[in-house]
């Protein structure tokens, strides 16, 4: 069973998995505006410039963040050297 729950964006949607994050915040400290937790829904995409969203959507350590392009494609998380 899947946790993942998608935020539709104009641009570009983010989908989130609760079950994989483990709070490293770097999406609050990325980008306050489109990562809210005081707000419902928590994400909103349009509230970020699309190619700084997926920048700061690629430092998930997790990968429970994932970017969708318009096409459809989902962005993996780029692996992160040790």
């Amino acid at each position: 069973m899947t946790t993942r729950k998608r935020y539709r964006g104009q641009a570009v949607d983010v989908s989130f998995d609760g079950a994989r994050c483990r709070h490293a915040a770097e999406c609050l400290r990325g980008l306050p505006a489109v990562f809210d937790v005081s707000r419902r829904p928590w994400i909103d995409p349009d509230r970020g410039d699309p190619e700084e969203l997926m920048s700061v959507v690629a430092r998930c350590p997790t990968g429970a963040l994932r970017t969708h392009t318009e096409s459809g494609s989902e962005e993996e998380p780029r692996c992160r050297p040790s």
